[in-house]
């Protein structure tokens, strides 16, 4: 193990331990508005609300979510999943779909970072990450990010540490994950990618109704 993980690996551990110690006193945010109330139509985008099992709901310990199928009139779509956390206790925190996805049967074949242009009063740009699954003969282009505490995050690291550092100085433990993913039909990849880009950068400003800053 090189030195530099080494080093990463001890400094997560050591706001672990800081985290776990001043977890109890964090307060439970609320979202702004509850995701039942989730429009049904996002620019042309029409959505269609759906569920997971329950189990899925158990083992992701969320205190709100949402579950969409997007549509336009051409044919295009888009699944849409937000999980909010109202504290994120021990045992309780955001799961990464690196580890999610292979276990119901996606393996990840590739993954980098988009950058979306985003309308409004948000950040004009921010970065995504991409993750390229297979699944037999399936595939999917999938887009996340963690969105707490007015930040928008794709790194595990950083979002560990962020949350140690709120917990301290915010009193806060409350975070989201949003998922994006579009089918790849007849290899065209670049059309999955192009209907994940038009969907986020109207998502986001959505999102700001719903989640903390």
């Amino acid at each position: 193990m090189s030195p530099k993980r080494t080093t990463i690996i001890v400094v997560i551990m050591l706001f672990t331990l800081v985290f776990l110690r001043y977890i109890n006193h964090s307060e439970e945010i609320k979202p702004n508005k509850p995701f039942s109330t989730f429009p049904k139509k996002i620019g042309e985008w029409e959505g269609k609300e759906g569920r997971f099992d329950q189990s899925v709901y158990d083992a992701l310990g969320v205190d709100d979510s949402y579950l969409g199928h997007f549509h336009t009139p051409d044919g295009r779509y888009v699944q849409l999943y937000v999980g909010f956390y109202q504290s994120q206790k021990e045992g309780e925190l955001i799961h990464s779909p690196k580890n999610c996805m292979p276990g119901g049967g996606w393996n990840i074949t590739g993954t980098s970072i988009v950058e979306l242009n985003i309308p409004g009063n948000v950040p004009s740009n921010i970065d995504v990450i991409r993750l390229d699954l297979l699944n037999g003969r399936e595939r999917q282009v999938a887009f996340y990010w963690y969105q707490s505490r007015g930040r928008f995050v794709i790194s595990e690291y950083w979002e560990k540490i962020y949350l140690v550092i709120d917990s301290i100085t915010k009193r806060r433990t409350d975070g989201s994950f949003v998922r994006l993913i579009a089918p790849v039909i007849n290899n065209d990849e670049e059309k999955a990618l192009a209907d994940l880009k038009d969907f986020a950068s109207q998502l986001v400003p959505v999102l700001q109704e719903f989640l903390p800053e």
